[in-house]
């Protein structure tokens, strides 16, 4: 091989969090023999910081483990939700759930656990282009080209893999910012992952999430802001509401350092693949509704993982055509959740949220649902039917309300 030519992989997965880890788990699981021809590129060194409330539900812990995968790091285990509103605040707790994790240890083991199936995890190796190449695709990286077969866009909101794709970043986005306090009197129990939507200057919601950092218990505070397409006018700058924020609750706005992100919302309208690379995690898309990301990423990297698997024994050697990713995907429980997301996201932060408001606050037994799905509990369809006999008599007594208004 000369120093022009490119080193050749089968599948380049650019992004070395949750999804691209699990996708890489995912396809050693299903396909053993191609742990030595797939690579992972990280652009930073772990360990490294990712700004994350880190709340993952139990359904991604349930997937790494049937990956045969478990993450021990330091985490806050939770057994329940709350949420407050103008209609009131709801508390419920059906046991475990999930947990408070810090993405600088999370990421680190899962990229250890590639690491320990066989997989080439090249951390501190940036890809700065991607382009199509006579035989593959070409990446351009900080340590020469690669030549890849497929490659697998896991590199998160502001993905360069989506870029060559040519799509856009998509209407639907949440912009974030978080800090690390230390606990005071008035917080929940830590337990517990508290949402805050009191605030309508805010279009999202406010958090407190116990976690640890260091050995330390503190809570990660912060607040997410939904943008729906291009204007928002209700928008404040996100200092001021944090600061505002933590000024109410008498938190000391100075004890740590604003951590600032972005997400994107899933959308099923835009086609997630193209020829020989494929989207997968919040390159795609994940939810806007609550911002949830990890368990997502994971369960994106899974069906990701099984889909490349079947794809690279039918085509041994070349090229592979995975255009038909986002009809995989589309097709999946992932894709139908997320979904359902957005459409309550549209209702909610419509002419609605009062009435959505105050059917959660009339029956938490909505809310426990949706503690119970976080946790990846087995559904129980007649606690559904009820939940949506209830939601369907809501409705009707707001709608007949409306009509003797008029």
């Amino acid at each position: 091989m000369t120093a022009s030519e490119p080193d050749a992989i089968r599948v380049a997965i650019v992004g070395g969090g949750p999804a691209g880890t699990a996708t890489a788990l995912s396809i050693v699981r299903e396909a053993p023999e191609l742990a030595g021809q797939i690579v992972v590129f990280e652009k930073a060194r772990y360990p490294r910081e990712k700004p994350c409330a880190g709340a993952i539900g139990r359904r991604g812990d349930a997937l790494l483990e049937e990956l045969g995968v478990t993450i021990d790091v330091p985490s806050v285990a939770i057994d329940g939700i709350s949420v407050a509103t103008r209609a009131g605040e709801s508390t419920v707790q059906p046991g475990r759930v999930g947990r408070v994790v810090r993405r600088i240890e999370f990421d680190h083991a899962l990229a250890r656990a590639v690491s320990a199936r066989g997989v080439a995890v090249r951390d501190g190796t940036a890809v700065e282009d991607v382009r199509d190449g006579g035989s593959g695709v070409i990446l351009a990286t900080g340590n020469g080209p690669v030549m890849a077969d497929v490659v697998v866009g896991c590199d998160g909101v502001g993905s360069l893999v989506r870029r060559s794709l040519g799509i856009g970043t998509g209407t639907l986005r949440a912009q974030v910012l978080e800090v690390d306090t230390l606990p005071i009197p008035g917080d929940r129990a830590r337990n517990l992952i508290h949402f805050d939507a009191v605030d309508r200057a805010l279009p999202g919601y406010a958090w407190d999430f116990p976690t640890i950092v260091d050995g330390q218990p503190l809570v990660c505070r912060g607040v997410y802001r939904i943008k729906i397409g291009e204007g928002d006018g209700r928008a404040a700058d996100l200092a001021t509401q944090l600061a505002r924020r933590l000024a109410a609750l008498g938190v000391d706005s100075t004890c740590g350092q604003n951590k600032r992100y972005a997400e994107r919302g899933f959308d099923i309208a835009t086609r997630y693949a193209s020829g020989s690379r494929m989207l997968v995690g919040e390159a795609a898309g994940i939810d806007a509704l609550t911002g949830e990301g990890i368990a997502q990423a994971i369960e994106y990297g899974v069906l990701a993982g099984r889909f490349l698997a079947r794809k690279l024994r039918d085509v041994p050697r070349g090229p592979v055509d995975v255009a038909d990713w986002h009809d995989e995907l589309a097709r999946s429980r992932l894709a139908r959740d997320l979904r359902i997301r957005g459409r309550i996201l549209s209702l909610y932060h419509g002419r609605w949220r009062d009435e959505i408001e105050q059917f959660f606050a009339d029956f938490p037994e909505a809310l426990l649902l949706g503690a119970r799905h976080f946790a990846a509990r087995p559904t129980d369809w007649v606690d559904v039917g009820q939940v949506a006999a209830m939601g369907l008599a809501h409705a009707t007594a707001v709608a007949v309300g409306i009509a003797l208004r008029r």
